[in-house]
């Protein structure tokens, strides 16, 4: 599925310190390249096959979206007493990375970089598949630890939202395990991978439709016990007086703020980046959902039939995690694994050095619009000119006077790309004016 250019260091994100103490031995000391990059990542989920296709541009340096591609192949059924991927599920997989190949070679990319997580990890027979994709479609994928995933986890969520020096709790729900990351822009504090997943849970735990009573009980007991100790660990790192926020990236979560938005919004917002939900409101749709049926959930706006089998199980996991963790509200974070590769990809060919130089210009005009501005910006021209008919001529004028006082008052980095800077925002201008 082609989709729109957007810049993935996005209005809506900026201002990222990916400076990793552990980053620092692992970079290539390679001359950072001026042309731009096209790169393939791939994410071999147990649920699904993500790929985004990005246009790495390094002398900002940022990466644009060109396209996505989503295929549920279900790694995750399992042969039940073996553990074994079925031949089924890797011949899915298989074709849903032929079929990836073909976009990332259409889109002329120049490398493509997999990673296979938690089902193939775990199967006994899991090299033995990564060895048939590589003899059929010379693809060589990456097999990362739990640790690993939730780095790379962190680095997708830092290039798509500001953490301030702030501490963010970062929980992504997969279709075998659950990651948990603590960090604060800088070195994450801790990293954690638990072996419960929307589609683990399901497989082994529910085998009633709706949900029995015994049945929701024990899998929220057993949920609740599974998450105790990274919990633990990621609070014990927690400093008197802070209160992190949380972060919620991946499919489950997306889906959960999907269904609370229709429902109180009357409509889905596109992007979902900084959408909120709080824990009562997820309690009452956890609620509602198990005493729906398979076919009931999957009649659900914004549902897709292969989610709802697995919904319940996942919206479990992510009440019992904030309930453990103590905190009230959630925010969604459209970036995760497949961002993070190509963070990590950028880091380890040296096209980040230190940081991501990108300054936010931020104001609220007209009650509440926030702009951000980035270093060496290319606004796509719909977005730009819906901001700025929002701020209206008096908002326009001050956005110019503000981004010139903050430009010339900045430091050399600064005023060197204040060109780039300029010309961007003036396009945006003429484009929202005429």
């Amino acid at each position: 599925m082609r989709a729109s250019p957007v810049l993935c260091f996005s209005p809506a994100s900026s201002m990222i310190d990916l400076l990793f103490k552990g980053e620092e031995s692992r970079l290539a000391p390679l001359p950072t390249p001026k042309q731009d990059r096209i790169l393939a990542a791939i994410d071999v989920g147990t649920n699904s096959i993500h790929m985004a296709v990005v246009k790495v541009e390094p002398a900002i340096p940022a990466f644009t979206i060109i396209a996505r591609e989503k295929a549920t192949v279900r790694l995750g059924d399992r042969e039940p007493q073996t553990g074994r991927l079925t031949p089924e599920a890797m011949e899915r997989a298989i074709v849903a990375l032929r079929r990836c190949q073909e976009i990332a070679k259409t889109l002329n990319a120049e490398e493509i970089v997999a990673t296979a997580t938690s089902a193939v990890r775990e199967a006994p027979n899991g090299q033995t598949f990564l060895h048939e994709v590589e003899k059929e479609l010379g693809l060589i994928i990456d097999l990362i630890s739990g640790q690993e995933e939730a780095r790379r986890i962190y680095l997708g969520v830092l290039s798509g939202m500001e953490f301030n020096n702030q501490p963010h709790v970062i929980i992504d729900i997969g279709g075998g395990s659950t990651e948990l990351i603590l960090g604060d822009g800088h070195e994450p504090r801790t990293l954690s991978s638990t072996k419960i997943g929307a589609v683990r849970l399901t497989a082994e735990l529910v085998h009633t439709d709706p949900i029995s009573n015994s049945e929701f009980n024990y899998l929220q007991a057993y949920v609740r016990g599974m998450l105790e100790r990274s919990v633990e660990e990621l609070s014990a790192q927690v400093q008197l007086g802070e209160q992190p926020r949380l972060v919620g990236t991946s499919g489950t979560i997306e889906t959960l703020a999907a269904i609370h938005a229709r429902e109180k919004l009357g409509l889905i917002p596109s992007p979902l980046n900084g959408y909120q939900f709080s824990l009562k409101d997820l309690r009452e749709i956890t609620n509602r959902l198990r005493k729906l049926n398979y076919s009931e959930r999957a009649a659900i706006p914004g549902m897709s039939d292969r989610r709802s089998e697995i919904i319940v199980a996942g919206a479990l996991i992510l009440q019992e995690a904030m309930t453990l963790l103590g905190l009230e509200e959630i925010t969604i974070c459209e970036r995760a694994l497949r961002e993070g590769i190509v963070v990590d990809w950028m880091l380890t060919h040296g096209l980040i050095e230190d940081r991501l130089r990108f300054r936010k210009l931020d104001m609220t005009l007209e009650g509440s619009v926030h702009i951000s501005v980035g270093i060496g910006l290319n606004w796509e021209r719909a977005s730009s000119r819906h901001c700025m008919q929002l701020l209206g001529r008096q908002g326009r004028r001050l956005l110019w006077t503000k981004f010139k006082e903050r430009i010339f008052n900045d430091s050399q980095y600064l005023l060197s790309h204040a060109a780039n800077l300029e010309k961007a925002l003036k396009e945006s201008m003429v484009a929202a004016i005429g």
